[in-house]
């Protein structure tokens, strides 16, 4: 299953994609916020732009009934950062949740990446709180991250299973 709108392609991962993810999450400004170049390849879409693989978006997707909510994770090759790919890829993966019955999406970016909570911010995400100590980094330490929530009230008003 697929997703698409315009030049922007949401895919499943394909094993010929393998290099291509491990490249961007090896890219140093997206490193400093992925710091462990891995993937769970089957909860995830490669971000196609122009027919290439630019980008990463991973799911978890929590289908139980009494708690239905999905959690992303994003990364974009550092040339498409601020160009509006990563609301349009995160946007197309919201519209096919809430199309499951999903009204609640979290993101967790780390607590300094506010050009990431900007965009976040700009398609509607809202501000939880501060996890403390939350991640690894690459000193062997902690950082935190900011927990912000998406909730699409259409979805939210569906009765429920």
């Amino acid at each position: 299953m697929q997703f698409a709108e315009g030049d922007i392609v949401l895919r499943p991962f394909r094993p010929a994609d393998e290099q291509a993810v491990l490249a961007l999450l090896g890219e140093p400004e997206v490193a400093r916020w992925w710091p462990a170049p891995d993937f769970e390849r089957d909860t995830g879409w490669v971000i196609a732009v122009d027919g290439e693989a630019a980008g990463w978006l991973e799911y978890h997707e929590e289908d139980y009934a009494w708690y239905p909510s999905v959690a992303f994770d994003i990364a974009l090759t550092t040339p498409l950062h601020g160009r509006g790919y990563g609301r349009r890829a995160l946007r197309l993966a919201i519209e096919h949740f809430v199309a499951k019955g999903h009204h609640r999406f979290t993101l967790d970016p780390n607590a300094a990446n506010e050009h990431a909570i900007r965009a976040y911010e700009a398609l509607g995400f809202a501000r939880v709180g501060v996890m403390h100590a939350y991640e690894r980094n690459r000193e062997g330490g902690w950082n935190d991250a900011l927990l912000l929530e998406l909730i699409v009230p259409s979805a939210r008003d569906a009765p429920a299973p």
